[in-house]
């Protein structure tokens, strides 16, 4: 996949610091998820050619670097939106509804787990467990936890929270 992003000493700089996190593991592959943070951190998220970077230097498989980057709700494979709704699908959440709402903000704003709206205005991650069980069913808007809503209470949430931050 090629990169979108060209190298400059703006980019050397942020490089430096993931690749101190590596040299503070002696670049063992155990270093992984910590070097993962730090790029994404310098980056805001992970491309593919940051990601085949750190499995040279690890000396890992490119292919586990993916699996691990993928597989963690943490790392993002693209920009970031201006806002983030996260949905939680833990257990009790699920039980409460939370699928009703994922499916929600995909007819509204054609967006699925994973995805940013064109705009770059609102990003959508599904979560798989908050840890916030007794609040079921939770969305977490820019880091606001809101739980113990009906559907349409969620989904009024939702709606005034995106037009209070327009």
């Amino acid at each position: 996949m090629p990169s979108t992003r060209t190298d400059n000493r703006s980019d050397d700089h942020q490089w430096t610091a993931v690749d101190r996190t590596m040299q503070r593991h002696d670049y063992r592959p155990e270093a992984l998820i910590e070097t993962l943070h730090t790029a994404q951190e310098r980056y805001g998220f992970l491309e593919s050619n940051t990601l085949r970077r750190i499995a040279d230097r690890l000396g890992v498989a490119p292919s586990k670097v993916l699996g691990v980057a993928t597989f963690y709700n943490h790392f993002r494979m693209q920009p970031a939106g201006e806002h983030t709704l996260a949905v939680c699908t833990g257990t009790a959440c699920h039980v409460k509804g939370n699928d009703r709402i994922l499916a929600w903000v995909k007819e509204h704003y054609a967006l699925a787990p994973g995805e940013t709206t064109p705009d770059k205005r609102l990003s959508l991650v599904e979560v798989r467990c908050v840890g916030a069980c007794a609040l079921a069913p939770v969305i977490i808007t820019d880091g606001e936890i809101i739980g113990k809503k009906s559907f349409a209470e969620s989904t009024t949430a939702i709606r005034e929270w995106l037009d209070d931050a327009a």
